[in-house]
């Protein structure tokens, strides 16, 4: 299987905002865009534990999924496959679906390679009647939410197919951390407000999209009106390793906000 899935970030001793660290490797060309441009689909992650963002804990540490042993788990957004492959290989049937057809048919191959069964669609994030109402036991994505216009369309749609009671879990890009010019340096320079709604566009060889930034009070409405219940939010501090992603503003705010939802009502 391809290095992508090896899980060898570059791992260093100590906290990220000590000032002793080995320099990060030089970043491609597609780091310097939003993050959600390339993460999780260029992102080398590995397949024993779910990601959800660069540079901070896996699933291993946060245990937000449950056991997933004989669970029905939609993913929205498979980027590369690696998530799905984590949660296949702890025994979940995992159904993901995605509007790239490039990050489909990279997602096939590498679970082919992997060896695991993944249900894989073709189609639009808000787009599930191939899913039955009360159908499932799980929902999770990856970055994905980010470059989705409407989220509470594609909420309903999840809180549709969840079992009640069981959760979505999601990770996106934190708002704060969209203030800074990554490349600034340390201190990082602040270069928009918090409360910017203006989307930043970006486009790779395959696919196109704009990361729309949201603070964390419009996602909890959000998901507040769609009937789901809020029970963990995290602002996750970088765990000390340094991938092509790393940046020093990741020391000064989090790049990451990971939020756990409840299905409430039928």
């Amino acid at each position: 299987m391809s290095d992508r899935f090896s899980g060898n970030e570059d791992i260093t001793s100590g906290h990220p905002t000590t000032r002793n660290l080995a320099p990060a490797p030089a970043p491609g060309p597609s780091i310097t865009l939003p993050i959600s441009a390339t993460y999780p689909s260029e992102a080398r992650q590995p397949t024993d534990s779910v990601a959800y963002g660069p540079d901070i804990p896996t699933e291993a540490q946060y245990r937000l999924l449950g056991n997933l042993d004989g669970q029905r788990v939609l993913q929205l957004g498979c980027g590369s496959g690696a998530e799905a492959i984590a949660m296949a290989r702890q025994g979940a049937r995992v159904i993901s679906v995605d509007p790239s057809l490039h990050h489909i048919e990279v997602a096939r191959a590498n679970a082919d390679a992997a060896e695991v069964k993944i249900e894989l669609h073709h189609s639009d994030l808000a787009e599930l009647p191939f899913l039955r109402a009360d159908s499932l036991d799980l929902a999770l994505s990856v970055y994905a939410l980010a470059n989705v216009d409407d989220l509470d369309r594609v909420f309903r749609q999840v809180h549709r197919v969840l079992h009640t009671e069981r959760h979505l879990v999601f990770s996106m890009p934190h708002a704060a951390y969209a203030m800074f010019d990554p490349d600034s340096g340390d201190p990082p320079t602040v270069t928009r407000s918090y409360f910017s709604r203006s989307a930043r566009p970006w486009a790779m060889e395959h696919d196109r999209g704009s990361d729309l930034p949201r603070t964390v009070g419009e996602l909890f409405t959000s998901l507040a009106r769609t009937n789901f219940r809020v029970d963990t939010i995290l602002e996750p501090e970088p765990s000390g390793k340094r991938s092509a992603y790393w940046q020093e503003a990741m020391s000064w705010a989090p790049a990451t906000l990971l939020i756990r939802a409840t299905k409430e009502g039928i």
